[in-house]
C-alpha cells in the first residue's frame, strides 16, 4: 500500500508543479459560474434561471470538457515514460506493475476529482447562496459524483491508450478520436439509428445502447430528474429509463473498472 500511495503522490506533486491542477480548476469555475450567470442570455435573462437549467446546461458542457482533458492528462502515462526511459527505471524499485498502474491511477484521478468539486462546487455555492434551496445541494452532488467517475473512465481509457500505444505521438493521435467517437459521432450515429431504421427503437433498446458511452450515461444520470423541457434529441427519449440512478452509476462504475482491469491485463504481458 505504501508503494501505490508513493506513486499516487508522485503523480498529484507533478499535475501540481506541472499547473495542471490549478489550470483545470480555473476553466471549470470560470465555464461553469458563466453557465450559472448566463445560460439564458439568448432569451434576453442575465442572472441565476431555474436550477433545471443551469444543471442542464453544465452536464452538456461537463459531457465534452471532462473526457478531453482526462485523456490529455492521462494518455502520455506509460508511453511517455517507456520513450523517456523512466518506466523501466521505476519497475526497478520494489514495486508491482499493478502498484503502479493503481498509483497512477489515484494520483491523476485525485487532480481531476478535486478541480471537479472546486470547479464546479463554485456554481453550486453561488446556487445555494442565490436560491437558498437544499435540492441544488442535492442536484450538484449528484452531478459532481458522477462528473467525477466520467473524468475517471476517460482516465482508465486513456491508460488503455498509453499502454496500446507504440509512441506518444500515436497515443496522442488515438485519444483524440477516442474523444471525438464519444463525443459526438455516437450521439449522431444513435439519431441516426432513430430516423433511419422503419420500425425505430424502442424505449429500452435505446437505453441499452446508450450504455456503450460513459458520456451518455453521465448525461442519463443527470438529466433523468430534471424538467424534461430542458432535454431534447436521443435523450428526451431515453430520459425516462427504468433504469434507477443508482444503477446508471453502477454502469459508470463499471466504466471505470473494466478499462482499468484491461490496462492492467495489458500492462502485466508488455515487454519493456
Amino acid at each position: 500500500m505504501s508503494q501505490i500511495l508513493a506513486v499516487a503522490g508522485k503523480e498529484f506533486h507533478d499535475g501540481l508543479r506541472n499547473r495542471w491542477l490549478i489550470s483545470i480548476t480555473i476553466i471549470f469555475a470560470i465555464l461553469s459560474i458563466g453557465l450559472t450567470y448566463f445560460g439564458a442570455a439568448a432569451s434576453g435573462a442575465v442572472g441565476v434561471t431555474s436550477l433545471s437549467t443551469t444543471v442542464a446546461s453544465l452536464a452538456s458542457l461537463a459531457v465534452f470538457l471532462i473526457p478531453l482533458i482526462a485523456l490529455l492528462l492521462s494518455y502520455d502515462s506509460f508511453v511517455g515514460e517507456q520513450e523517456s526511459g523512466t518506466l523501466l527505471l521505476l519497475l526497478t524499485y520494489p514495486i508491482s506493475k499493478t502498484q503502479l498502474l493503481i498509483g497512477k491511477f489515484i494520483g491523476q484521478g485525485g487532480i481531476i476529482a478535486l478541480a471537479t468539486v472546486l470547479g464546479f462546487g463554485s456554481s453550486a455555492l453561488i446556487l445555494y447562496v442565490q436560491i437558498n434551496d437544499v435540492e441544488v445541494l442535492r442536484l450538484f452532488g449528484t452531478f459532481i459524483s458522477s462528473a467525477v467517475l466520467l473524468g475517471l473512465s476517460f482516465t482508465a481509457i486513456a491508460y488503455l491508450i498509453s499502454l496500446s500505444a507504440s509512441e506518444k505521438s500515436k497515443a496522442a493521435g488515438f485519444a483524440l478520436i477516442i474523444w471525438f467517437l464519444f463525443a459526438l459521432v455516437f450521439d449522431l450515429a444513435l439519431l441516426a439509428l432513430l430516423v433511419g431504421v422503419e420500425q425505430g427503437v424502442s424505449q429500452q433498446g435505446l437505453t441499452q445502447i446508450m450504455m456503450f458511452s460513459p458520456s451518455d450515461i453521465f448525461r442519463l444520470v443527470n438529466l433523468a430528474g430534471l424538467d424534461s423541457s430542458d432535454v431534447n434529441g436521443a435523450l428526451a427519449i431515453a430520459i425516462k429509463s427504468s433504469l434507477s440512478q443508482g444503477q446508471l452509476f453502477s454502469v459508470l462504475l463499471a466504466w471505470v473498472v473494466i478499462p482499468l482491469v484491461g490496462a492492467n491485463f495489458i500492462f502485466k504481458k508488455k515487454t519493456l
